[in-house]
């Protein structure tokens, strides 16, 4: 009886932590400074990418670097990585090359709620990068490249190896919400639809049926975003 109560605890914890779970109208925040603080995700199903479409809303007052997304293989570090090292700046990793997109500083002196969208195709490596629903020009990465599939795919932390080897200086504090990844180029259409809290189809990840893994101090609350 013994050994099956210690079962079924530790079958409870497995089970609070490893779950496929509809989290709209939720946010993960990552409420402090840590080495060790992230959230697994596990997309729908493993691939090869030639192309992909990624968005997700994050909040925070953070004013150095951070990762926003971390896509790492065992062969490749910075497979796919979605990464602001300053606050008017975004840059996205893709085979271990990098572009970066710069807007103006925020004149307003406070956080804000940021969505952010960025799509790449292999065909033609052009780079899109949409903030809070307005198109960046559009740049170029890594064209003929194909990211490869069995990855380890982390919010929180910018991963320096396969799932691991974190930089305390470069993790996230603040809240992510409305993770989406599909597996080719948005139209700009499919992009508002999104912005707006619209469903679309084929993700690879879904932040309403999202199957997830939180390590460390990371917490579950109601969004107080709104559209």
């Amino acid at each position: 009886m013994e050994i099956l109560q210690t079962f079924l605890l530790i079958l409870g914890s497995l089970l609070g932590s490893l779950a496929l779970q509809d989290l709209e109208k939720k946010t993960m925040v990552f409420p402090e400074v840590s080495n060790t603080a992230h959230v697994v995700l596990r997309p729908s199903r493993q691939t090869s990418l030639t192309s992909f479409t990624l968005c997700l809303r994050a909040y925070t007052d953070l004013n150095r670097g951070y990762s926003l997304f971390s896509y790492n293989t065992k062969k490749t570090d910075n497979e796919l990585l979605l990464f602001k090292p300053k606050p008017n700046q975004y840059s996205l990793y893709v085979g271990g090359s990098v572009v970066t997109f710069s807007v103006a500083d925020n004149p307003v002196p406070k956080p804000l709620w940021e969505h952010i969208c960025v799509s790449w195709e292999s065909s033609t490596g052009i780079v899109e990068l949409w903030l809070n629903g307005e198109h960046l020009p559009r740049k170029g990465l890594k064209r003929g490249y194909i990211i490869s599939p069995d990855a380890s795919i982390v919010l929180g932390q910018e991963q320096d190896s396969f799932g691991g080897s974190f930089d305390v200086n470069q993790c996230f504090i603040g809240e992510i919400t409305n993770v989406y990844l599909w597996e080719r180029v948005l139209s700009p259409n499919e992009l508002a639809l999104v912005g707006s809290g619209a469903r679309l189809s084929d993700y690879l990840i879904d932040w309403q049926s999202l199957n997830y893994e939180i390590k460390g101090y990371v917490v579950v609350k109601p969004s107080l975003f709104s559209f």
